[in-house]
């Protein structure tokens, strides 16, 4: 499973990224807003610490309007791929900067007949909204498993399930299981990720243990080495 990272905070991407665990980004008005800075700014230099896919969304509502920013978008880095809604000028978009070689996102979706509408619009990825679904009483994996059953039986269908609106570690696994392709996840969630006490109490057994030896790996000689020599 590839991770992105649903954010636009440049300075959290940079630290995520130094992981090597980042595979893209994901971000939306929403985000871009909370930053407070110029929306092409952000983005490339969002591109500049990624290589990998960084969504960046549309704001117009018409196909026309959807063709032409999208178009003005994919032209800022090699690596953008522009998100746009799942509604009908969505698709319509979506088909046409897809027939252009523009890697499409088509966000926002809440159905499975959505998510065969964005595959057969030529999509690069669906987006499911799982964390929006499970906040209406729905359990938005199922969504997640019907998708990539759906995609599975079928060849040419390339799309990617992209599952989104991720609220913990739980939908992650859940979704890996699944066979979904990426999942966007917070910051915060994928630091969640690393915790365990487990892990936090064997190391701290460990460490205990080593001080009681009295050495230390950086400051002792090779005399050991020398001998065996």
């Amino acid at each position: 499973m590839k991770f992105f990272i649903d954010t636009a905070d440049v300075a959290e991407i940079r630290d995520l990224a130094a992981t090597g665990l980042v595979d893209g980004i994901t971000t939306n008005p929403s985000l871009i807003a909370k930053s407070g800075r110029d929306f092409f700014e952000v983005l490339r230099e969002i591109c500049d610490v990624v290589p990998g896919p960084v969504s960046a969304e549309v704001t117009a509502v018409d196909f026309e309007g959807m063709v032409t920013e999208g178009r003005k978008l994919a032209a800022l880095a090699s690596n953008i791929v522009v998100k746009a809604p799942l509604t009908v000028d969505g698709l319509k978009a979506c088909k046409t900067l897809s027939d252009e070689g523009t890697k499409v996102n088509v966000t926002l979706c809440f159905s499975a007949a959505q998510a065969i509408l964005a595959a057969k619009a030529g999509a690069t990825y669906i987006s499911p909204f799982v964390g929006r679904l499970d906040d209406t009483g729905i359990d938005g994996l199922e969504l997640i498993a019907d998708i990539v059953e759906i995609y599975e039986a079928y060849e040419d269908f390339t799309t990617e399930v992209l599952v989104a609106s991720v609220r913990n570690s739980g939908h992650i696994i859940e979704a890996a299981k699944m066979g979904a392709h990426v999942a966007t996840i917070p910051p915060a969630v994928l630091r969640a990720m690393y915790k365990h006490p487990l892990t936090d109490k064997g190391l701290e057994a460990f460490l205990a243990d080593w001080a009681k030896t009295g050495q230390s790996i950086l400051s002792s000689d090779d005399s050991s080495e020398r001998r065996s020599a």
